[in-house]
């Protein structure tokens, strides 16, 4: 097995539950990329929010995959590699839906810069998102009807919100899209936290994952995937060789792939060094 491509999801796989890097696995990456080996992040964050791991990591050499695959850029000069936006009426319904739910709805827009979040409410008692808002408020916009503020095919639509409410606009959506849209699912049951995102169908983490390694000329024999969650699945099934966390969503977890560590547990720095690095 000789690997070229090494693809890694960030939240749950190469962040702890702290949401850190550990020294240990900035190493472990950092002497991958000097092995020759190139390494993508390939997560369902925001560009904006993917970009400061993506830097001190120095996965700069290859595009960042961001919003689940719907958006690819280039993490030294912003410039778009791939991109696949929703859907403008959709992206209205999907507004409406939120309302309908009383959830907690956001769009993601400006791919052509480091990314806008635009609102018109967050729930008080959501205090993981109001916290996120804070953290990228440079990146934040409020306005008062997000409806009427989508007049041009965004990025995407996501909900965000406890993981009962979320599987129901799930549900719904799943029943109703016809294949307008996907929608991926990003459960952290343990803390009652859900992401619900909807981006244009023809997206996906795997998707994005081959049209990188088309343009490398690399195989997917020659690719090694790690992930842990639902929106993992199918750039796990896309790559040669996947990985999944002892921490990973049930889902993955039946469905026989390699396992490794948890995120705790240094879990992917493991399987990187036991697999390309061949330390142990």
């Amino acid at each position: 097995m000789h690997i070229k491509l090494l693809a890694l999801d960030i939240d749950g796989t190469i962040l702890n539950s702290q949401n850190k890097l550990t020294q240990k696995t900035i190493k472990t990456i950092q002497d991958t990329i000097k092995s020759g080996v190139k390494v993508v992040l390939v997560t369902g964050r925001r560009f904006h929010a993917a970009l400061p791991i993506a830097q001190e990591l120095g996965c700069l050499d290859v595009p960042l995959v961001t919003h689940n695959g719907a958006l690819s850029k280039d993490p030294r000069t912003l410039a778009v590699f791939d991109y696949n936006p929703l859907d403008k009426d959709l992206a209205r319904e999907l507004v409406l839906l939120g309302r309908d739910y009383r959830a907690d709805t956001l769009c993601c827009d400006n791919p052509q810069t480091e990314g806008l979040i635009v609102y018109e409410h967050i729930s008080d008692s959501n205090v993981r998102l109001k916290a996120y808002i804070a953290m990228f408020h440079q990146y934040a916009h409020h306005v008062r009807d997000l409806y009427h503020y989508i007049t041009h095919p965004p990025i995407q639509i996501f909900y965000v919100g406890n993981c009962q409410l979320m599987d129901e606009i799930n549900e719904k959506l799943s029943k109703e899209l016809h294949g307008q849209a996907k929608v991926v699912l990003t459960a952290y049951r343990s803390a009652n936290m859900a992401i619900l995102d909807v981006i244009n169908p023809n997206s996906s983490k795997g998707a994005a994952l081959k049209t990188l390694a088309e343009s490398l000329n690399i195989e997917q024999s020659e690719i090694m995937a790690i992930g842990d969650n639902q929106n993992d699945l199918e750039m796990l099934e896309y790559a040669g060789f996947p990985i999944i966390m002892e921490n990973s969503e049930n889902l993955l977890l039946d469905k026989g792939f390699t396992q490794t560590l948890s995120n705790n547990e240094d879990g992917a720095a493991v399987a990187i060094e036991k697999y390309i690095l061949k330390t142990h």
